[in-house]
């Protein structure tokens, strides 16, 4: 995971994460501190499921603590732009467990 000044070319950027608890969280990067907490605008929750399509919950702006992040990626807008999210299926994370 890129952590501080790691983070910085990601700024104003679409950006995915996932959180310790299994959330996977999409948002434009606007901040972040040494604790690596950060503040995601626009941002939506993309809900994983066997059973129907991914549903997207809009979250807007919204603030992740640094020690509940386990990873960090920047997110290619083209390519996820032409994802169906509605007809893909897959199981949701597990939680990690340090």
């Amino acid at each position: 995971m890129a952590t501080g000044p790691g983070l910085e070319p990601l700024v104003d950027q679409m950006i995915s994460v996932i959180t310790n608890d299994g959330r996977n969280i999409v948002g434009i990067l606007k901040g972040f501190d040494q604790a690596t907490n950060i503040i995601l605008d626009e941002s939506h929750e993309r809900v994983f499921s066997t059973k129907e399509g991914v549903q997207q919950i809009v979250l807007g702006l919204y603030i992740i603590r640094g020690d509940n992040i386990s990873i960090i990626g920047e997110l290619d807008e083209d390519l996820d732009a032409h994802i169906e999210l509605s007809q893909l299926r897959g199981h949701p994370l597990k939680p990690v467990i340090h």
